[in-house]
């Protein structure tokens, strides 16, 4: 007689997963030099079904970082490279006519490169919004609307974007609309002397190095699962609130410089990217439920995108990022009863 398998606790499986987490960055690591923080961030964002925008000057291996990470997680993986004559239909495929052998014409869908697992944006800024509007229903709803038909995207699906800031001609700067369905907008940063020597020994070899796949499409469904299981106290909820409405420079709650140098806050997607980032970093560390240090980890990526400073702000040399470190620095954190023993 057989016997079912043993149910495992949510202790066993958090860091079951937490291993698989380390075995991803060792094998991104083969191919990714440095990049810590960028990396953790992508890994949060495709455990809680989100998106991500990438900003940095070109040659950080952006576009490197998303196809290795594809190939790790055993995706699909579509690049399509924004320019100012994309059109809509070239991302979301187009209805093709058709006639058989009676003669008898009817319409086909041929599917655009958005029915994949992972999507790169390549460049988003450099074509026009009405293009750039092509995503967002698939960002939101996972799902595309061509003619009267409406079809579902496969899953997982994740879109993520590059842009490069210091480009601005031939550029179209993202719709607010759009920038909100982004959960994380990550900065990718020059490398230090030590990792910029690394990159230089590692890429000049001609060799390719391999990398194993850790994780199926159908694993990647379970985390998102396992992640969305991670507890969240009502201590946590409401400092996310508190972060969240001290931006907006209208609230009774916002301090005094945000009054004065930001002219619109966060709303609520905010929050809810803050909670679902903060679960997905607890998750990665084995935890059982969101600390307060995850929520300011994840604040700096989740409202970099979301704020937008004034003209004071600039007169004054102050960034948004300014303004969020801040921001965390004057929120009060809230005070956590401890158990009795």
């Amino acid at each position: 007689m057989s016997t079912a398998p043993p149910q495992r606790n949510l202790g066993e499986v958090l860091q079951d997963f937490a291993r698989h987490r380390q075995v991803m960055q060792q094998e991104l690591q083969k191919v990714i030099v440095g990049q810590d923080a960028v990396i953790e961030q992508v890994f949060a964002a495709i455990f809680t079904r989100g998106h991500c925008l990438l900003e940095g000057v070109p040659g950080l291996a952006k576009t490197l970082l998303v196809s290795t990470l594809a190939r790790i997680l055993d995706l699909e993986f579509k690049r399509i490279q924004f320019t100012p004559d994309l059109m809509p239909s070239d991302i979301t495929g187009t209805n093709v006519l058709e006639e058989d052998d009676q003669g008898k014409r009817n319409f086909r869908f041929v599917e655009g490169p958005i029915f994949t697992n992972i999507l790169l944006a390549d460049e988003i800024n450099r074509t026009p919004p009405k293009t750039q509007a092509a995503l967002l229903q698939a960002m939101q709803e996972r799902e595309v609307s061509v003619g009267q038909t409406t079809y579902k995207l496969p899953l997982p699906f994740f879109t993520i974007a590059t842009q490069n800031p210091i480009e601005q001609e031939g550029t179209y700067p993202l719709p607010e609309a759009q920038l909100d369905r982004f959960m994380f907008n990550i900065k990718v940063d020059y490398p230090s002397r030590e990792e910029e020597e690394k990159i230089l020994a590692n890429t000049t070899r001609g060799e390719q190095p391999e990398v194993a796949k850790v994780l199926s499409g159908k694993a990647i469904l379970n985390v998102q699962k396992l992640v969305g299981s991670v507890a969240v106290s009502e201590f946590i909820i409401k400092y996310a609130a508190a972060i969240v409405r001290a931006t907006r420079p209208k609230d009774e709650s916002a301090p005094a410089f945000v009054k004065e140098l930001v002219d619109w806050g966060a709303g609520p997607r905010a929050g809810q990217f803050l909670i679902q980032g903060g679960k997905a970093l607890a998750a990665m560390d084995g935890r059982f439920s969101v600390a307060i240090e995850d929520i300011q980890k994840v604040a700096m990526p989740v409202l970099r995108h979301r704020v937008s400073t004034n003209f004071q702000a600039q007169a004054e040399g102050m960034t948004t990022e300014d303004v969020i470190s801040r921001l965390l620095k004057e929120v009060p954190t809230p005070a956590i009863p401890k158990f009795a023993g």
